[in-house]
């Protein structure tokens, strides 16, 4: 089975999936499929879409309903994390739909949000707005960003080559949190 076959088979899935997991790098490379047509505009929003909304309820939900776990301790003792309540209860349904947007608040807010008094039934529906806009946003920016890159490279480089610089990417930014991270973490022992 060849690159093709596998984005058109599992494509969307692997969309879903990232677009919950790691976000943005994901969701554009999502979009460099469109402007490859190996994936279909629409569903590929769609995908992208639901993967980042499913991922914040589930934080949102750790949040309301797990307060002693580690993953909201940790996120407690954190200063971003007094910052976003004192904004949410200012602007809570500009900052529900912002958090996204936000590097570095992506799964802290949704945590947060969780902890306040902020009703489930409206971030729901402000997360599924806000996820669809995301979306929208990203997947757009890597279509134009492929079409572009196809038109700067021509038909030179082999569809295997962009892939396998997305995932470079993708690995070289996981790596980089990872690293980062982990000297943060020490630092607080």
């Amino acid at each position: 089975m060849d690159l093709e076959q596998l984005v058109a088979r599992w494509g969307l899935l692997a969309l879903l999936i990232g677009a919950g997991v790691e976000g943005e790098t994901v969701v554009v490379l999502g979009g460099i499929s469109v402007s490859r047509e190996l994936l279909a505009p629409v569903p590929a929003v769609l995908a992208a879409a639901t993967g980042s909304f499913i991922a914040d309820q589930l934080f949102f939900a750790i949040g309301r309903r797990s307060r002693s776990a580690g993953i909201v301790v940790r996120a407690q003792r954190r200063a971003a994390f007094a910052r976003i309540l004192r904004t949410l209860e200012r602007r809570p349904v500009a900052f529900i739909f912002a958090f996204r947007f936000l590097w570095g608040l992506r799964t802290i807010s949704p945590i947060a949000i969780g902890t306040s008094a902020v009703p489930t039934r409206l971030f729901v529906m402000v997360n599924a707005a806000a996820a669809l806009c995301w979306a929208t946003l990203f997947v757009t920016l890597g279509a134009v960003f492929g079409e572009a890159l196809g038109s700067a490279i021509g038909e030179f480089a082999p569809l295997e080559h962009s892939f396998a610089i997305g995932i470079a990417a993708i690995l070289a930014i996981a790596a980089t949190y990872w690293v980062v991270r982990r000297r943060r973490l020490r630092g607080r022992d």
